[in-house]
């Protein structure tokens, strides 16, 4: 995955409530949209998931432009900047991945049950390529056992995080807590770490076949490492 910090040092504040302007593209009309410029909306913001999942935060909006087979205009009209394109496509993978997590945490009674079908699903589905770099901070050898949520890089990066990444650092650290308490998991795996899993375990693949058998291979290999290990 290739993340631009850069790209996030005035974008990256996730919530869990968008503004109107960012929910509806970032024109900041609340009116319904004609069939047509919902249809480009759509292949725009599809364009956007796939191009920046490819290629990072750093992709330019033409890439995305030429993916939807738009005009740059086209998505100009919908998001005047591209900062406001990062928030949403942040926004949508902050949610999918939360969601994914809910529904491992309420489904599966087993603790390790519940946190590799987190795993298994999120990757399969492609999530996670495109997560704020925020949650991959991974805690150091040694940290507070307490100390749960990724370290942030400062009082602005904190505040920058916003409810959505909140919310999904939360759920996720339930799964991590859960695993841990019922001796699944590894004392040392922080919520961070599991996320990383999840952001490294798609490798880009020209074909989607081979992608997916080599994901899913890199999983079992990394769920393993996450897993303890009786004392020998």
């Amino acid at each position: 995955m290739h993340i631009q910090d850069s790209q996030w040092a005035m974008t990256a504040t996730v919530s869990g409530h968008p503004d109107p302007a960012a929910r509806n593209g970032g024109g900041g009309r609340t009116s319904p949209l004609r069939v047509d410029a919902q249809r480009n909306l759509e292949h725009v913001l599809r364009a956007a998931r796939e191009v920046f999942g490819e290629l990072g935060y750093g992709a330019p909006m033409e890439d995305v432009a030429r993916r939807a087979r738009v005009g740059v205009g086209t998505v100009y009209r919908r998001f005047p900047s591209k900062d406001v394109l990062v928030r949403r496509i942040a926004e949508e993978e902050t949610a999918r991945l939360t969601e994914q997590a809910r529904a491992a945490l309420g489904q599966e009674e087993e603790a390790w049950s519940a946190l590799s079908r987190f795993l298994r699903t999120s990757v399969a589905s492609g999530a996670g390529r495109l997560l704020p770099p925020q949650v991959l901070q991974v805690q150091p050898a040694g940290a507070a056992e307490g100390a749960r949520v990724p370290q942030q890089r400062g009082a602005a990066d904190a505040a920058a995080s916003g409810a959505g990444i909140a919310t999904l650092l939360d759920v996720v650290g339930q799964l991590v807590d859960r695993a841990r308490a019922a001796g699944e998991l590894r004392a040392d795996v922080s919520v961070a770490d599991v996320l990383l899993v999840i952001a490294t375990s798609a490798p880009a693949l020209p074909d989607p076949a081979q992608q997916a058998a080599a994901s899913a291979r890199l999983l079992d290999i990394l769920l393993e490492g996450l897993r303890s290990r009786p004392a020998v």
